[in-house]
């Protein structure tokens, strides 16, 4: 997932992405554990796609902050 395509989601929309990415980080990572995976680079982009969103969502929430003071 790209950057320009986070700034597109709304708020809810990227909460919603954060708890669908962090289930299937865990699925892939239980497949992993039991038996290699076709590709695990695809834990690590998964992890990353995670942190941006919850980058973008800090920062809606920071300037949400401010914008309030």
């Amino acid at each position: 997932m790209k950057n320009s395509e986070i700034l597109e989601l709304s708020t809810e929309e990227i909460v919603a992405r954060i708890n669908e990415e962090r289930a299937n980080l865990t699925k892939l990572r239980f497949a992993h554990t039991v038996s290699a995976i076709e590709n695990p680079l695809r834990i690590n982009k998964i992890r990353k796609d995670i942190a941006r969103l919850n980058t973008e969502l800090t920062n809606r929430k920071a300037q949400s902050a401010s914008e309030t003071k």
